[in-house]
């Protein structure tokens, strides 16, 4: 069997067990295919059970190298956004490329991270140990894992995250940052033909939020705010009492995440007869790229020369995983497949970009020092 083809046929298994984040089932359905995986390649693993509704994390070690020894941490995770059914056959071939559910994000760079440690562990190791962390939960901004991920990362000399490529093959260096928060507007319910005068409305007092908060959006500097989702009210003839409505925000430096996250928790209704409360911050931080993570970027650039593909490198405005520990260790995003469509119904990678990608996180893992 060519590399090629055994990764396309252990990723089948790995799409075909659809994970989306909050089927907790479901998600330890990959996680366990995953571990075996992991134990089959060589690798010693410990499962961290799920909490909170979330499936459960795997973490991983080699077998080579001290607990304490500063070493890779590969940052993976096999939560993905559809719901079970939503492609009909979860894993379709054609015209070189395979279609599915996360099989871009990111099943594709957690599969291909366990060829490349699996032929590293054959060849008798290299001179860092190597650990990966696997986690359930990554898609709703990582609640039950981002504590594993900073105490994984103190041990830590590198990090690759295998989330996918952008852009053509483009690995990531830096990301902006990642805000969540939900207001909710509290006024007072009346019937809306009899006492109209007697009701104050939630709904309205969030319209006029929801216009003074997207306004706050600087394109100049990189600062967007978008309400995604709003629900409020009870009936069509009630004036509404109640209306919550979900913030994502996404900025570019610490700066900009500090003054923006004051401003949002300080907001109060316009409306005195309504309340207004904000809960939430900022989940995942901005990062640039630092000296350390350019010298990363062009030993993996070097490498990627040798196997036959231009690596570059591109900021990009998604969170991941390796936002939490890219400050203070040099960090390689967007190190996995190539491919388009995350979070969609094309979501797809190219069969192509398999082995190459592989080979690319092989031979940099080989070649830390």
């Amino acid at each position: 069997m060519t590399q090629t083809a055994e990764i396309v046929d252990g990723l089948r298994a790995w799409v075909a067990a659809e994970s989306p984040t909050h089927d907790k089932t479901a998600v330890n359905r990959v996680v366990d295919l995953a571990q075996a995986g992991w134990q089959q390649a060589g690798f010693t693993t410990r499962r961290v059970p799920g909490r909170d509704g979330y499936g459960d994390h795997i973490l991983v070690e080699s077998p080579w190298g001290g607990a304490d020894e500063k070493g890779i941490l590969i940052l993976t995770h096999l939560d993905t956004v559809h719901e079970i059914g939503a492609f009909g056959d979860p894993f379709q071939i054609s015209n070189g490329r395979i279609r599915g559910p996360g099989v871009l994000d990111m099943k594709g760079g957690a599969f291909i991270a366990l060829v490349a440690a699996r032929e590293i562990a054959r060849a008798g190791g290299c001179a860092l140990p190597i650990r990966a962390l696997v986690t359930a939960d990554e898609e709703v901004g990582s609640p039950t894992s981002r504590a594993l991920i900073e105490r994984e990362g103190a041990r830590a000399a590198y990090v690759l995250v295998t989330e996918p490529a952008r852009n053509g093959g483009k690995c990531v260096t830096g990301r902006r940052g990642v805000g969540r928060y939900t207001l909710t507007a509290h006024g007072r319910a009346a019937h809306s033909g009899v006492a109209h005068s007697d009701g104050r409305s939630a709904i309205r007092e969030m319209a006029r939020q929801i216009l003074a908060l997207e306004a706050m959006t600087d394109y100049d500097r990189g600062l967007t705010l978008n309400v995604g989702r709003v629900s409020g009210g009870t009936t069509d003839n009630t004036v509404p009492e109640w209306c919550v409505a979900y913030l994502d925000v996404r900025m570019e430096d610490a700066a900009i995440a500090a003054e923006i996250d004051a401003r949002l928790k300080a907001l109060a209704a316009q409306d005195r007869d309504v309340s207004l409360t904000v809960e939430g911050g900022i989940n995942r931080p901005p990062y640039r790229k630092t000296p350390g993570i350019a010298a990363l970027f062009s030993k993996a650039q070097a490498i990627a020369r040798d196997i036959g593909f231009d690596l570059q490198d591109v900021f990009t405005g998604g969170g991941s995983d390796g936002s939490f520990l890219a400050g203070q260790i040099p960090t390689l995003d967007g190190i996995g497949v190539d491919g388009a469509g995350a979070h969609t119904l094309d979501e797809h990678v190219e069969i192509a970009s398999l082995v190459p990608r592989m080979m690319l996180l092989g031979r940099l893992m080989d070649a830390l020092p």
